[in-house]
């Protein structure tokens, strides 16, 4: 059951002003979670609404399980929605809510009754079905939402922030019990959100967005590692920046230097992009700490198993670093220790680089 966006457009406003999507084209694996991921404002929710049939597309097209769905009305695209407010009914208990949708297509009673145990089993609150809303923690009521959204068998899963609600610990064990639940039920499911870490864990395939447009797809490993633009980089792992100027093909950092972008001539204009945890430090052998320009832990800030660390290079940029706990000790590295930088896993784009 894939979901295929071709080409999806959408403009609000009187004129049309406002774009929310432009020209959006990717493919949601069969059986598989896609996460839609980007920062507010990069038209996540605005495509998920135009899948669910809650928006019509100014331009493109939507495919599910292979028939064209662009302009059938939403109850015949055969998708469940889950929203991050949960939407539940508050008069309702929570057998009431499951059952909701299979009322509506008035579902034989003896299957509602199957279909709602089985269900709250499924979501591990088989005991609740009496219970209102107001009754469940946060955690319940979304894993309540997501059954009821799943009543009636859809195709398609449609996920908008559904953690978003919730604090740090529940979101987290959320994640762990969401991606268990898809691969026993195996519903090709979309996943709009804007954390990363929640996008990368439960996805095999993810979609960026940045202002309305695609700029980058693939397996989390995919993305996480080669960033096709500067973006990409930056919004993923919450890289370091700088900037400076192509010398015979390399980066030129102080004392460390890094491959620019291929084809770039000398003097260009670049800036590299490094996460913290791809960036290793060591101290110099006592010989080279007077011949080599070297950087200095200005700041060290244990967090848990993790060192966070700030250094200053020898050009005046800062960067952050980040080792664990472990390799810190055996390193025996200290704050205001004489430091050498390795940046090699830089990825370096022009300065003017545009989308």
């Amino acid at each position: 059951m894939s979901v295929i966006a071709s080409g999806l457009t959408k403009r609000f406003g009187r004129r049309g002003e406002a774009a929310a999507a432009t020209d959006v084209s990717f493919e949601a694996p069969t059986g598989r979670i896609t996460s839609l991921l980007g920062p507010s404002g990069s038209g996540k929710s605005t495509v998920l609404r135009l899948i669910a049939g809650l928006e019509e597309p100014d331009a493109g097209q939507i495919r599910i399980d292979g028939v064209d769905c662009t302009h059938q009305p939403a109850r015949e695209r055969g998708v469940g929605f889950a929203f991050q407010n949960y939407a539940l009914f508050d008069h309702m208990n929570v057998r009431q809510n499951v059952e909701f949708g299979l009322k509506i297509r008035k579902a034989p009673r003896v299957e509602i009754d199957e279909r709602v145990d089985e269900l709250l089993k499924l979501v591990q609150l088989q005991d609740y079905g009496g219970r209102y809303p107001n009754q469940l923690s946060g955690g319940q009521r979304q894993r309540i939402a997501l059954a009821r959204a799943l009543a009636t068998r859809p195709k398609v899963l449609l996920l908008d922030e559904p953690f978003g609600a919730l604090d740090a610990k529940v979101r987290v064990e959320l994640r762990e019990w969401l991606a268990d639940f898809q691969r026993s039920t195996g519903v090709t499911t979309v996943l709009v959100t804007h954390d990363q870490e929640e996008a990368l864990e439960l996805s095999e395939h993810v979609v960026l967005l940045q202002e309305g447009r695609v700029v980058q797809a693939g397996s989390p490993h995919d993305v996480y590692d080669q960033p096709s633009t500067p973006f990409v980089a930056s919004f993923l792992g919450g890289a370091n920046v700088l900037r400076g100027h192509m010398k015979d093909g390399r980066l030129d950092i102080g004392a460390v230097a890094v491959d620019g972008p291929a084809g770039a001539d000398d003097g260009v204009k670049v800036q590299a992009f490094v996460r913290p945890e791809d960036i290793r430090i060591e101290k110099p052998p006592e010989s080279s700490v007077k011949t080599v320009q070297l950087a200095r832990v200005t700041r060290m800030t244990r967090i848990g198993g993790q060192v966070k660390l700030t250094v200053l290079l020898g050009t005046g940029d800062s960067v952050t670093v980040q080792m664990s706990k472990t390799e810190i000790d055996e390193l025996g590295i200290e704050q205001d220790d004489r430091v050498m930088v390795d940046l090699k896993k830089a990825k370096v784009f022009l300065e003017d680089y545009t989308i």
